[in-house]
């Protein structure tokens, strides 16, 4: 697979260790998919979850459960798992490789950590504790990454909830110059597919946001990937499913929201 990023000027990683670090995931992607395949533990809607990872200070990514459908699983843990391998190959985060933990929008654990991931919020029905919950977490700073959806009658169940947490929010689309797509790579486009066949007809992730007090000068609130599935692409990236230049663009995404989201 060839790789072609750009990197910031800050950074010190070089493309050559963002190649190595795929190379890595291509031994690490596949045992997991074959594993899934077999019904192991860890994978599968119809399987159990692993167990939370002890809070230690280490960066442990985080996914919101959340009732009424099980799409907030999608993709688990493979996408995890591939991320923070690639994380820790190409940058100084020292993520926990072995597991990541699952939460509920009114988990007081959930405070311990700074970035939180909502798989398919188009099926998101928090009642008001959760309501409550996301809406302290991001006043005290956490940053919240909504992915995997599209479509118009997803997207108003998706705003109808957010606007029940943040009532007088703003939701504003992002442009290419915003500092999310600047933190550790340099994201030269914003035009990205969705995934497999709906991108091939030409579906394109749209990438938009909420700013604390509503002012884009101030830290990014609420990441939203809507008409994409940043989260497939990192899934499947060890088995070649999708296009491999939509693939790294998908990791690059996903690195700078964890880099944001650890330094806003």
């Amino acid at each position: 697979m060839e790789i072609d990023l750009e990197l910031c000027d800050a950074s010190t990683v070089t493309a050559r260790r963002l190649a190595i670090g795929l190379a890595v995931l291509l031994t690490v992607a596949v045992p997991l998919v074959a594993a899934a395949q077999r019904g192991g533990r860890l994978f599968g809607f119809g399987s159990r979850f692993g167990e939370n990872v002890t809070y230690d200070g280490r960066f442990t990514f985080v996914r919101i459960q959340y009732e009424r459908y099980r799409g907030w699983a999608a993709d688990y843990p493979t996408m995890e798992r591939n991320l923070t391998t690639i994380l820790h190959e190409i940058t100084e985060v020292r993520p926990h490789l072995q597991g990541s933990n699952i939460h509920t929008f009114d988990d007081p654990q959930l405070l311990k950590y700074p970035i939180a991931y909502l798989s398919e919020p188009g099926y998101w029905y928090p009642n008001e504790a959760e309501v409550l919950g996301l809406r302290d977490y991001l006043r005290k700073g956490g940053f919240l990454i909504a992915d995997d959806f599209h479509f118009p009658n997803e997207w108003n169940v998706f705003e109808t909830a957010i606007r029940r947490v943040l009532p007088n929010a703003r939701i504003d689309r992002l442009d290419r110059s915003h500092p999310i797509f600047n933190t550790f790579f340099q994201i030269a486009s914003l035009k990205v597919p969705y995934p497999g066949r709906l991108g091939e007809q030409g579906l394109m992730g749209e990438f938009l946001g909420i700013h604390e007090d509503n002012d884009p000068r101030r830290r990014l609130m609420v990441s939203i990937n809507y008409n994409i599935d940043i989260g497939d692409y990192v899934e499947w990236s060890g088995e070649n499913l999708y296009n491999p230049l939509a693939t790294n663009e998908a990791y690059k995404f996903m690195i700078n929201y964890v880099i944001y989201g650890l330094t806003h």
